[in-house]
């Protein structure tokens, strides 16, 4: 246990990275489990299926100042992720929905069916100023969903209509069916590729990442990427100390033979509700290894779990955290994965004709 605190062991949910519910910060009223002597505790954990909801959003563009974030604004066609990642820092958003971020998250899922149509109303805004879009800042664009609702797909054909340049983050291999789109933006300095791989060991990925394709989908997916041309980097995070840190060299290794031009990695960072979610995971998975891995997390992060200040959150701080950079530094150089992603080129960007527009021009 951490903190001191006392609760009853969590039990896995096949298929699912987090174990329950828990309370959103928002809530008025908060539920703990507790023994009562009636066994209701030991009772087996039910299935959870995903629900996926159509969410009735008017905007598409999300914007930020966050100097530690290399783009100001997003597009995120789903909010929460069926991928169900343990760690993944944006469970704590579905607390804004009135959700849980444990099951809630993973289970709940909203798309967004006018998602390119309100993309082309803001490309089309008369003080629009062009710059490189990031597609899946927040949940990924191409969780299972995409395969039948093609939300991803239709933003990248405007992307591709309005000439606009943009970045993709994704852990799944299903970004290989827009090759189509990526190709000929890339010719044109439109379009790069990031591929998130946390770790190469099936067993843990299986637990950690419990929805998302397996790591050696994702090295394929970086291969094919590379094959048609498409400028792919890999990203090794987050990096967890204690659990999957050691795997960082192995993980560079492998992308760089797989084709990647750069690579890039990120601290493991636990906001708000993701505190409790992530030990829960961590004592029902790993209960060897937590108190190991919950005091170097500390050590990183100024004696807490989580520190959100600007210029720390992303890498750490300590010996730890510097061992680690430069363990990364040293790799990129000796694999050359230390090159620049290549710059996108805002300068095409154009805005189509829209229907009744050519009329106009003989007018």
């Amino acid at each position: 246990m951490s903190g001191g605190e006392s609760r009853p062991p969590v039990s896995v949910r096949k298929g699912r990275g987090a174990a329950r519910n828990v309370p959103g910060r928002f809530e008025r009223f908060h539920v703990t489990p507790f023994d009562d002597g009636w066994g209701s505790l030991d009772e087996p954990v039910s299935r959870v299926d995903t629900v996926v909801t159509a969410d009735a959003s008017r905007t598409i563009l999300t914007t930020n100042d966050s100097p530690d974030i290399p783009f100001n604004r997003s597009v995120n066609p789903y909010k929460g992720c069926e991928h169900g990642c343990a760690y993944c820092f944006a469970r704590p958003s579905h607390a804004y929905l009135d959700l849980s971020p444990g099951l809630d998250f993973e289970s709940r899922i909203f798309s967004k069916p006018d998602a390119a149509d309100l993309l082309r109303k803001a490309l089309r805004k008369p003080g629009y100023r062009c710059e490189p879009l990031a597609l899946g800042s927040n949940t990924d664009p191409y969780q299972p969903v995409e395969r039948r609702l093609r939300i991803t797909r239709a933003i990248l054909e405007v992307l591709a209509e309005f000439r606009h340049p943009f970045t993709v983050v994704t852990k799944s291999n299903m970004v290989l069916r827009d090759l189509d789109l990526l190709v000929p933006m890339t010719r044109d300095g439109l379009a790069a590729v990031h591929i998130s791989i946390t770790t190469l060991d099936r067993t843990l990925a299986r637990r950690m990442e419990p929805r998302a394709p397996t790591p050696q989908r994702r090295l394929e997916a970086v291969r094919g990427l590379k094959d048609a041309g498409v400028p792919v980097s890999v990203l090794v995070s987050p990096m967890i100390p204690g659990l999957n840190d050691h795997e960082l060299d192995r993980i560079l290794e492998a992308a760089a033979a797989a084709g990647a031009r750069s690579a890039g990695y990120l601290m493991l960072r636990l906001p708000h509700e993701l505190r409790v979610l992530f030990v829960e995971w961590l004592e029902a998975h790993y209960p060897s290894k937590a108190k190991k891995v919950l005091s170097r997390i500390r050590q990183m992060r100024g004696g807490r779990l989580n520190d959100a200040r600007f210029g720390s959150r992303m890498r750490g701080r300590g010996a730890h955290a510097e061992v680690l950079r430069r363990r990364f530094e040293v790799a990129c150089r000796r694999l050359g994965l230390d090159r620049e992603c290549p710059d996108l080129d805002a300068s095409r960007f154009r805005v189509p004709l829209a229907p009744g527009d050519q009329g106009r021009l003989f007018a």
